[in-house]
């Protein structure tokens, strides 16, 4: 099979590189000072220089690569409003009370999202179509009975659920128990929403210094002294927004991020009736296998893309295609015979409390860890970020705590996460089983 499922025009690259690919921009002279300088040029760097030049303070984004290379332009395109709050699997699961602040936070990011993209005039493909997150079984359903009732108080998710009976009213699909409906939910071209967030930042005339690597941080007096091979210069504050890509110049916060391969595939255009059937309200979806896979349609609704876990670790995206193209078909039967023109992959960040977090360690803003949730929660955590620093905030945001958990025993190799794909297939076996 995997020779005969790859398009002849197949490319092991994003498939919505195909409108918009990071590209190559001017080398700028770098200034000798700034008051606030940016390391990381994607959702949430962009969104921490656009809230400091909306306060007048000067500020400088630094990446080591292309801006957008990363996770920003290579994510499925799923925006939620706070679904993915609290959803934990290793810590301690939050009260209901608990969650209250995080889930009020997680909606006021995706009306973040949407008011930019509406008052900047972003074109890309924003679609608040709903998201239905399938049931692998029985008892996951019945826990989606209870959450909605939080979901829709705390985070004005408009959810419910529907039964196995129903469910084809919402996906061409028999795979799953039920599921749930969040009607506060969009899907958008990832790709095309950086660009605009890059075109609102050369329009301000905020300086970026693409392929320029941060190579150490220094401490001095009350400031920093950022060095680069291409000089140093002084900041005033600095603002760690690498999220999956964080390296050793920042040890204390790679040993608190755990990066993780997401995989993607997307499959030629599909016959119209086929297409239409697989997302009969244009939703995006997911499931609550631990094994997790997301998917949707392309912005044309001709193409399907789908994405998951299809390993625990960095590899070949090339080599994860067949195994998403089999969850494919598990889902869509109806499938077989597609072949795919795209597979790629990128690093999401997970955290060892499993939620997103910003504050400040050791003298460095953080906005890091989206745990798979980075086109709100990255965009948000980053305008907060700058908006902190400003000193235009009023309150405090529930994602700023004072504790990044980490552990005495992980620096940063992930040699441990194969080992907890092995451990999630075999709980996602007995769930099933269970059934």
């Amino acid at each position: 099979m995997p020779s005969q499922i790859f398009h002849p025009d197949f490319k092991a690259r994003p498939f919505w590189w195909e409108a918009y690919a990071p590209e190559a921009i001017a080398p700028i002279e770098l200034p000798k000072e700034t008051r606030v300088a940016i390391i990381g040029a994607g959702y949430a760097g962009l969104s921490a220089a656009l809230a400091l030049n909306e306060a007048g303070l000067d500020c400088l984004i630094l990446d080591a690569n292309e801006p957008g290379f990363g996770a920003s332009t290579r994510n499925g395109g799923m925006v939620s409003g706070g679904v993915n709050v609290a959803k934990r699997y290793f810590a301690k699961p939050l009260s209901a009370e608990e969650s209250v602040p995080y889930l009020n936070d997680a909606a006021d990011a995706f009306a973040h999202v949407e008011d930019l993209i509406a008052r900047e005039n972003i074109a890309c493909h924003w679609t608040k179509a709903g998201y239905f997150l399938g049931a692998w079984c029985n008892a996951h359903y019945r826990t989606m009975e209870k959450k909605v009732q939080v979901l829709n108080a705390d985070a004005q998710s408009g959810a419910y659920v529907v039964p196995a009976a129903r469910q084809r009213e919402e996906i061409g699909s028999d795979y799953y128990r039920g599921g749930m409906v969040v009607e506060r939910a969009a899907h958008i071209h990832p790709a095309l929403y950086f660009k605009g967030l890059f075109d609102v930042i050369r329009r301000r005339n905020i300086p970026v210094a693409a392929k320029t690597p941060v190579t150490n941080l220094v401490q001095s007096g009350s400031g920093w002294t950022v060095e680069t091979p291409r000089g140093a210069i002084k900041a005033g504050d600095v603002i760690i927004a690498t999220n999956g890509y964080t390296g050793n110049i920042t040890p204390q916060f790679k040993r608190r991020l755990v990066p993780i391969g997401s995989y993607i595939i997307a499959t030629e255009e599909l016959p119209p009736e086929i297409a239409a059937s697989l997302s009969p309200k244009n939703r995006s979806f997911a499931d609550t296998r631990r094994v997790l896979t997301y998917y949707r349609m392309s912005p044309d609704r001709k193409r399907l893309i789908f994405g998951g876990r299809a390993k625990f670790g960095q590899t070949d995206p090339v080599e994860t295609a067949p195994i998403l193209y089999r969850f494919m078909l598990d889902r869509y039967p109806q499938l077989k015979g597609t072949r795919i023109t795209h597979a790629w992959t990128g690093n999401v960040a997970f955290t060892l409390d499993e939620m997103p977090h910003m504050g400040k360690l050791d003298n460095l803003h953080y906005a890091l860890g989206c745990n798979g949730s980075g086109i709100a929660m990255l965009s948000y955590l980053g305008f907060q970020t700058g908006r902190k620093i400003a000193g235009q905030v009023n309150r405090i945001c529930a994602f700023d705590q004072d504790e990044f958990p980490t552990h005495p025993l992980y620096h940063g190799n992930t040699w441990f996460v194969p080992w907890i794909g092995r451990y999630f297939r075999t709980r996602d076996w007995i769930d099933r089983r269970l059934d």
